[in-house]
């Protein structure tokens, strides 16, 4: 079964309303509406870059995005999105006070300035990493997570397997280089992603403009976060063989983009190049919340269950980023997987959300039961038998 929903943003939600059900798959008939005029991307003085809607996940812009780059202290976003994900699992504190090594106190490049046998809070050395890209700090809790570096990039290898940055592969906490360390500019924007979404209670120190441990102040090499405001993370890197990189994301109304670039210049060149990317993508895009995670979308025929119905949406969010002024035109369709036998759980496959912009599908999320139906007693499933018996016979001669 196919249902055809507008979507139409009203006071600044979304609302949805049933126009029709539906056998074949033809669209419901759409005036033509004032389109923008989407210019192509910009080019960039870069190796590398991309431009990623944060809650939709749609690449906006993109060049060499998955060529494998040494992505030096991009590096520590891994390291980062492992803390934060042990502290939100409850492994690690805030409070907890880490032990410091000579191993970590001896690693060179940016620091934190750690001094061996300190004993130094998990919240310190994790503003050390974010903030001032503290090569020693990454060091000290690689140590105390995994008992040394080396275990701790494999753990940052697994990690970035199951978030799916199938082009990177991590030899150090650091971005220190390595003959086989390496990532892109596609996998960071991935990883910033998570980092965004999976522990946003941890996401406002990458906003801040300096730390200050040990009697020094250090600032974030991140020039937006003085120029723009809209701007609140993430992370720097360079080395010489990385160049310049920039990961920053920035927020205007409501709407949250993620842009990558690696391989330029200079500190200013990172900044300018990245400058242009977000201004594109807010000037020419913005994103729509379509649905709320758990909202009912169809209450389909249950046969042979104590209930006669079944409420069915999608199991998270759904955000569609598209062209500006195009809202219009959006149209929602889902395929329901033919009659719906019980027993079914909560969380089962029942079908498809797709989203159509005109006579385009621009997205797609699996339809699955907000509700259990149990098994009806003998009689009701009996009775179920003969009506869907005779249903399907009608259904037969009808078409």
């Amino acid at each position: 079964m196919n249902v055809l929903m507008s979507i139409r943003r009203t006071a600044g939600l979304c609302l949805f309303a049933v126009f029709a059900v539906v056998s074949s798959p033809a669209m419901a008939q759409v005036i033509p509406q004032p389109q923008t005029i989407i210019p192509s991307a910009p080019q960039l003085a870069a190796s590398s870059w991309i431009l990623m809607d944060a809650n939709s996940g749609r690449i906006l812009a993109e060049h060499n995005s998955d060529e494998r780059l040494p992505p030096a202290s991009l590096t520590k976003l891994m390291t980062a999105y492992l803390v934060e994900r042990e502290l939100d699992r409850g492994t690690i504190s805030l409070t907890d006070m880490i032990n410091v090594s000579e191993r970590a106190w001896r690693t060179g490049g940016s620091k934190m300035f750690i001094e061996v046998g300190d004993r130094v809070s998990v919240d310190d050395l994790l503003h050390g990493i974010i903030i001032v890209s503290g090569n020693d700090a990454s060091v000290a809790m690689a140590e105390h997570l995994a008992g040394g570096e080396t275990p701790f990039a494999d753990l940052m290898n697994q990690h970035a397997t199951r978030l799916g940055m199938h082009n990177t592969n991590f030899q150090n906490a650091t971005g220190l280089p390595g003959d086989n360390h390496y990532s892109t500019a596609r996998d960071m924007a991935l990883l910033s992603q998570h980092i965004i979404n999976d522990y946003p209670e941890h996401y406002a120190i990458y906003s801040q403009r300096n730390f200050a441990f040990g009697g020094i102040d250090q600032p974030n090499r991140n020039r937006l976060l003085w120029r723009d405001p809209s701007v609140d993370g993430l992370k720097t890197g360079w080395t010489t063989e990385a160049g310049y990189c920039l990961v920053s994301s920035a927020q205007r109304d409501g709407m949250r983009l993620i842009s990558v670039v690696m391989g330029t210049s200079s500190e200013e060149a990172r900044a300018q190049e990245t400058q242009k990317l977000l201004s594109y993508g807010f000037r020419f895009y913005e994103t729509m919340k379509l649905y709320e995670r758990g909202a009912v979308l169809a209450t389909p025929r249950v046969w042979g269950g104590d209930s006669n119905e079944l409420r069915v949406g999608v199991d998270g969010e759904v955000f569609m980023t598209l062209p500006r002024n195009r809202n219009e035109e959006l149209r929602a369709r889902l395929n329901l997987h033919g009659d719906l036998q019980a027993p079914i759980a909560v969380g089962d496959d029942v079908g498809t959300l797709e989203v159509y912009l005109g006579e385009e599908m621009v997205g797609e999320r699996q339809l699955v039961a907000l509700e259990n139906v149990e098994e009806g007693g003998l009689f009701k499933r009996l009775f179920d038998q003969v009506r869907r018996f005779f249903s399907g016979l009608i259904s037969n001669f009808t078409d």
